[in-house]
């Protein structure tokens, strides 16, 4: 018997969750790939292979597996590199590469004129021994101080793979989804948003029924994990992680305020995205249930990588000194 599907999302909403289960963006002068999905071919740092080899997710591996990359100088300055890599299961042109980022490295041990290959593949074997990303330099040798971008920069999508700490399995990817539409449904005003933003009444309802049924099925539902993760307040209404405001389903649709004299014709950012709880970090996957919310834009863009409780104490601090200076605004009782 076929499996009867939902009513579909308004189109802007259904695309910013879909969106969750991508990478951060990533320009050709870099190797990660821009905007792709997250269970991509992950590029682990030579230095942090021990904290990475495993995802540590119950999968036992990478979904399409992984490339370590290493420097010039931790390869070429280590003349037993070659047994060290082997002790640890890689192979240089296999599992790992050579990463080219600064001018001295590649003008020190330049690849092509040690007639190395550069790498085409993101499986095993990768095809080459290197990749490179060198910005160019303002030199009076001009061969010497052109931009290098080898590898990956003509293939679709550019750019070798994805930063290990935004990696997640298909798997996982599905549920924060999920998880991440239930709490718009979760917003106090959802169902009035939706409708007024495409959807029949009745198509609002039955979907959100259905995904918080889902959701609680999963056990992707917990109204104690999500309080104690900032994501719902007290009433179990969203909320937005850094200033626990109460966030309204309207702010789903709203685009950015931009400023006078800036604006741009295709801004597509919205008043409320994707927050990670516990900061994205190398060494541990947190693009996982439960650490994913949704936030001000505003808000996001203080925590950035710092993590939300060192943010509210870095704040806490702001506005103490502000009131020691005499700069806070003093509130009028009277009124």
């Amino acid at each position: 018997m076929a499996v009867k599907r939902l009513p579909k999302l308004p189109a802007l909403l259904g695309l910013k969750i879909s969106k969750t289960g991508q990478t951060r963006g990533a320009d050709d002068d870099v190797v990660y790939q821009n905007r792709v999905n997250r269970s991509n071919t992950v590029l682990i740092p030579y230095e942090n292979w021990e904290a990475c080899a495993d995802p540590k997710d119950g999968t036992g591996s990478y979904e399409k597996g992984f490339i370590v990359l290493l420097s010039p100088s931790k390869y070429f300055g280590n003349p037993k590199i070659t047994e060290e890599l082997a002790a640890k299961g890689l192979i240089l042109g296999t599992n790992a590469l050579v990463s080219y980022e600064t001018r001295e490295d590649w003008n020190e041990n330049n690849p092509e004129v040690l007639g190395w290959s550069v790498a085409t593949k993101r499986t095993a074997p990768l095809g080459g021994n290197y990749i490179a990303r060198v910005p160019a330099r303002t030199m009076k040798d001009k061969a010497k101080a052109k931009k290098v971008i080898s590898g990956f920069h003509k293939t679709k999508p550019k750019g070798a793979g994805i930063r290990v700490f935004e990696y997640a399995s298909k798997d996982t990817i599905a549920k924060c989804r999920l998880q991440l539409e239930a709490l718009f449904w979760l917003c106090s005003d959802s169902d009035k948003v939706a409708v007024s933003n495409g959807m029949k009444a009745e198509d609002a309802a039955t979907r959100k029924a259905a995904v918080l049924a889902q959701c609680k099925e999963a056990g992707l539902l917990d109204a104690e994990r999500f309080s104690k993760a900032r994501i719902l307040n007290a009433q179990q209404n969203t909320i937005c992680p850094l200033c626990l405001e109460e966030l309204s389903g309207q702010r789903f649709f709203n685009r950015m305020e931009q400023a006078e004299g800036r604006n741009v014709p295709d801004l597509t950012v919205t008043q409320v995205n994707l927050f990670h709880i516990q900061e994205l970090k190398t060494g541990i996957l947190n693009h996982r249930p439960y650490n994913v919310g949704w936030g001000h834009h505003h808000c996001n863009v203080v925590v950035k990588d710092s993590g939300i409780l060192e943010t509210v104490v870095w704040m806490r601090d702001v506005v103490e000194r502000n009131k020691a200076g005499g700069h806070f605004p003093v509130e009028n009782k009277a009124s």
